[in-house]
């Protein structure tokens, strides 16, 4: 054994790896955050998303056939716009001869358009009823609807039936109303109707008190004389015919512009209308009839703490008194003249008595809901867009790697498969080792046992704890007279890695890991693929030899599913993107060609495998080289260490990008290689994360057992792949129980780890090869099996 003596002297100062690697070490808790804050905000949009469409707290109860023992008589038998007055309930009917036409359950992109038009090719004015969600997601139409200078009220924002409700909700239900209506036209409204709500008679003893909350917030209900039961789609002649009035009466008139197909509707309106005119009907808005009965205009005179905005905003008497009193212009206009039409000033500038221009912070926080469900409205289509195609994506991989594994098994498995003449001279195995003390015996210790001549390098890189020494008594111990050890400064594995090449005395050269042990015929079967001339690097098959704990077993399946399984798919396709760590054989030649290990990226084995690619040297995967590697044993450790792969894959694919438009055999791993890589290595999980998220809220909020089943599909069809992955592998299948599991929880890791790794990249920082903390518990392959 030789031995190169340590430097001495003066403490030496640190590299400019180690210096950017510490400057980067105190971003790493910040961009964690952002990883997660990131996932948040997705989940956040979903969930606006979601409420948007009632998913969310939607409630589809509807109280029918309750008692009204408790509502006034006078209310019961009176006009259907009811207001409360100095507290006092009082109802205003629509005088003879006089349309409210109203509408409800809009606005909606294809019929309410239709509606304003008619609307105002009739010159008739129409108080419509938004639902919040549908405002906050066509804030256009709504502003185009304030503008013609027709009149809105609230609907609530979801629909539900405020009678189920408690006052918070209630509150919510209007407030959220609110602000969508200021940030769609800047402005609030006084006029309130009730999902399901119809006549006056509607009125039972659990939606009283809903009325009456309302009431002493300054809100006038409104409710119907006559409906035309369109969303019945009875058919023209019915709608109009049910929407008329009898004797000459006026009339709230309800028709709806959403809430289903309308076609019918659009059809029967125009005739409605003209038949009303010819009977002499004029039509009007509903803070028009309040004005022509000499009503207090809504919004006006309800008592000191009225709200005139939002709910939250409260105003004085006095504010309140001087803005109806600047609206009267709107509100007092001839009977069948609409706010904005018939000779008064702009539309866009008018506000009829139930309209209050929105300011400040309801304005504000108007718009910013506006943008946000925006953004949701984007975002969301989009991302079930691209986990579609991520889902078809990964169906798709599935299926290629068990037809490509199946194929690649059968091909190197048959009898009469060789890679030509049996290599039988001796390769060098250089065992890079920094502080291996728990470990590096047991390595030479399977070492000695191989079946194939070899000699020994190891490379030590500057451990403080023995490991040069151990290294040695080991050796002496066992007998091996075939082994070196060298001592160098600390410079990292691809340096340590590196020296050990230049120091080899074969043209074949096996790299394994500190805390690695190989099987007496792992060297053997490693190096045989060297028959061929045009091999450069041959993959062994890594296992986890620490697969009795539950963090071990997730490993392990990982490893046999997701690491070999991807390696005889890539093997066939001659595009293996990494030769591991673990176990790896490369020609001496092949290795100073490429420039040997770089120290550019953190990922050296990937970074080393596409070199070789690019420059035309074949990477094969040899299943029956088989090397037990001891696996993180704490969650931190594991983040550690995937962190630093894939993030060092991502460094690996931009150094050698240039290969998606070379020519040979880089240009074929830039156009196949490559892309499989990016697509099922990067992208593919970054999104995954999002799958789960989808999956949960489908289980949540829309549909419980429907979404379960295609979760439990998914997982059968992950459980096939990886069953037929350990029979590949002769592994014992008692594993696979642990794999639920592992979709729940280490799969989540994996994907925090891997956005991460994306921020990072993204921010420029960069990290160093990190030691792990070892224990030594992978001793033989014997002992580390089962």
């Amino acid at each position: 054994m030789t031995t190169t003596p340590p430097s001495r002297g003066r403490r030496r100062a640190p590299t400019r790896m180690e210096r950017a690697a510490g400057r980067a070490a105190a971003l790493q808790k910040p961009r964690v955050i952002l990883a997660l804050l990131l996932l948040l905000a997705l989940t956040c949009v979903m969930l606006l998303d979601g409420y948007l469409r009632a998913e969310v707290g939607g409630d589809e109860r509807v109280r029918t056939g309750a008692s009204a023992s408790d509502v006034p008589d006078d209310v019961l038998d009176g006009g259907p716009i009811l207001s409360f007055r100095g507290g006092q309930a009082t109802t205003v009917s629509v005088p003879d001869k006089t349309i409210a036409l109203t509408f409800d359950d809009g606005p909606n992109p294809t019929w309410t358009p239709q509606v304003l038009k008619i609307l105002e090719e009739y010159d008739v004015p129409g108080t419509f009823f938004l639902v919040g969600s549908m405002v906050s997601r066509y804030p256009d139409i709504v502003d185009d609807l304030v503008d013609q200078g027709n009149e809105v009220g609230i609907h609530t924002f979801t629909h539900v039936d405020l009678s189920y409700q408690s006052d918070a909700r209630i509150t919510r239900e209007i407030e959220q109303t609110q602000l969508a209506l200021a940030g769609a036209a800047g402005i609030t409204t006084t006029l309130f109707r009730a999902p399901y709500s119809s006549e006056m008679d509607a009125i039972d003893n659990y939606s009283w008190p809903v009325y009456k909350k309302l009431g002493a917030d300054g809100y006038t209900s409104v409710f119907v004389d006559t409906d035309s039961d369109d969303w019945k789609k009875p058919g023209v002649s019915k709608i109009v015919k049910w929407a008329t009035p009898e004797d000459g009466a006026g009339a709230s008139v309800l028709f709806h512009d959403a809430g289903g197909e309308r076609s019918q509707t659009i059809k029967a309106l125009p005739k409605y209308i003209k038949k009303m005119k010819a009977k002499g009907y004029t039509f009007t808005t509903i803070s028009g009839v309040m004005a022509e009965q000499g009503a207090t205009a809504p919004g006006a005179g309800a008592g000191a703490g009225q709200q005139q905005a939002t709910g939250d905003q409260q105003a004085t008497d006095g504010e309140q008194q001087a803005t109806a009193g600047d609206q009267q212009t709107a509100g007092n206009q001839p009977t069948g003249a609409p706010a904005g039409q018939n000779g008064t000033t702009d539309a866009a500038s008018q506000l009829t008595a139930a309209h209050h221009k929105a300011t400040g912070a309801t304005l504000y926080e108007g718009k910013a809901l506006i943008a946000a469900v925006r953004v949701a409205e984007w975002t969301v289509p989009a991302l079930s867009v691209g986990l579609m195609v991520v889902g078809v994506a990964v169906m798709g991989r599935f299926g290629m790697m068990l037809i490509l594994a199946r194929r690649h098994y059968r091909q190197r498995n048959k009898r009469r498969f060789s890679w030509g003449p049996t290599v039988t001279r001796p390769v060098s195995v250089i065992v890079p080792a920094y502080n291996e003390k728990e470990c590096i015996a047991n390595t030479l210790k399977s070492l000695a046992q191989s079946t194939h001549p070899i000699e020994v390098i190891i490379v030590d890189d500057g451990s403080s704890d023995g490991t040069s020494e151990i290294s040695r008594e080991a050796a002496r111990a066992l007998g091996m007279t075939n082994v070196r050890v060298i001592r160098q400064e600390n410079a990292g594995k691809p340096a340590a890695l590196n020296n050990g090449v230049r120091h080899a005395s074969h043209d074949i050269v096996v790299m394994m890991d500190g805390d690695t042990v190989f099987e007496a015929e792992t060297v053997r079967h490693l190096v045989q693929p060297f028959a061929d001339p045009e091999v450069g690097a041959v993959a062994g098959n890594a296992k986890v030899g620490n697969r009795n704990t539950i963090i071990g077993a997730w490993q392990h399946i990982e490893y046999v599913m997701g690491f070999n399984l991807d390696r005889r798919m890539y093997d066939l396709l001659r595009c293996m993107p990494t030769i591991p760590g673990a176990i790896g054989a490369f020609r001496r030649e092949a290795v100073l060609e490429v420039g040997g290990m770089s120290e550019d990226t953190l990922a050296e084995d990937t970074d080393i495998t596409i070199a070789m690619h690019r420059a035309g040297w074949r990477v094969v995967y040899q299943e029956h080289a088989r090397a037990w590697t001891e696996a993180p044993g704490s969650l931190k450790q594991l983040w550690s260490q995937r962190y630093r792969w894939s993030y060092g894959t991502m460094q690996a694919l931009w150094k050698h990008r240039k290969s998606l438009t070379d020519k040979g055999p880089s240009g074929r791993f830039g156009r196949v290689g490559m892309p499989l890589v990016v697509i099922f290595q990067i992208v593919t999980p970054v999104f995954a994360p999002l799958i789960d998220v989808f999956t949960a809220y489908s289980m949540i909020f829309v549909d419980f057992q429907a979404a379960l089943l295609a979760w439990l599909a998914v997982l059968g069809i992950q459980l096939f792949c990886a069953a037929y992955a350990f029979r590949l592998d002769k592994e014992k299948y008692r594993y696979l129980l642990m794999m639920p599991l592992q979709q729940l929880a280490y799969r989540q890791m994996m994907y925090l780890v891997l956005i991460h790794s994306c921020i990072t990249a993204l921010t420029g920082g960069r990290l160093r090869w990190q030691k792990l903390k070892r224990t030594g518990e992978v001793g033989t392959p014997a002992g580390a099996g089962g």
